[in-house]
C-alpha cells in the first residue's frame, strides 16, 4: 500500500476490474486513490487525477465580497445602493465593504446590548422596548441616536430626586451625640 495521504481501495468496480484483467485472473489490477471521485472508468481503464480532469476547466464556486470581506451584511446590495442613490458620480470599490462592516458591527452592538436588557428583564426576545433601554443607556449609542425616535420604545424610568421620599434615620441630628442620648 503506498505511503502519503489516506488512500481508499477501490471496492466499486472490482468486478470490473476483473474482467479487464482477463480470463487468467492472475493479474489482477488494483487500484488506490485519494478519494473515489478522482477515479473514472475510461475507455476501459481507470484512470485517477489529483488535480481534477483533463481538458475540463475546474469549476470554482463564485466568493461574494461580503465572504471575502468576512462580513455577515450584504456589500453588493450596499453598493448598488450607493450607486442608484447617488450620492456621488463614482463609488469606489471599498466603500460598500467599509459601509457593510460599519453597519455590522452598529448592528451587532445595538443587538448584543438588547440582549443583556432583555435578559435583565427576564425575557427571551427582544421587543423595541429593549432596544430603546440599550440604545439609551449607552453613552455613545444615545448621542448618535440622540435624535431618533424608537417606536414603542417608551422612556427611561427616571425620577427626580427631590421628589423620592426622605429616609428616616439619615438626617443631620439624626447621628446622636453625648447630650441626645441622655
Amino acid at each position: 500500500m503506498p505511503s502519503g495521504p489516506p488512500l481508499y481501495l477501490l471496492s466499486i468496480g472490482r468486478d470490473r476490474l476483473r474482467e479487464l484483467a482477463g480470463p487468467s485472473r492472475s493479474s489482477i489490477i488494483t487500484v488506490w486513490f485519494q478519494s473515489p471521485r478522482n477515479c473514472k472508468l475510461q475507455e476501459n481503464e481507470y484512470y485517477c487525477y489529483d488535480q481534477g480532469w483533463p481538458g475540463k476547466p475546474k469549476a470554482s464556486k463564485s466568493v461574494s465580497r461580503s465572504q471575502k470581506a468576512g462580513l455577515q451584511f450584504p456589500v453588493g446590495r450596499i453598493a448598488r445602493f450607493l450607486k442608484a442613490g447617488k450620492y456621488a458620480e463614482r463609488v469606489g470599490a471599498g466603500a460598500p465593504v467599509y459601509l457593510s462592516a460599519v453597519l455590522e458591527y452598529l448592528a451587532a452592538e445595538v443587538l448584543e446590548l438588547a440582549g443583556n436588557a432583555a435578559r435583565d428583564n427576564k425575557k427571551n426576545r427582544i421587543v423595541p422596548r429593549h432596544i430603546q433601554l440599550a440604545v439609551r443607556n449607552d453613552e455613545e449609542l444615545s448621542k448618535l441616536l440622540g435624535a431618533v425616535t424608537i417606536a414603542n420604545g417608551g422612556v427611561l424610568p427616571n425620577i427626580h430626586q427631590t421628589l423620592l421620599p426622605k429616609k428616616p434615620g439619615k438626617g443631620k441630628g439624626d447621628i446622636g451625640s453625648a447630650s441626645q442620648e441622655f
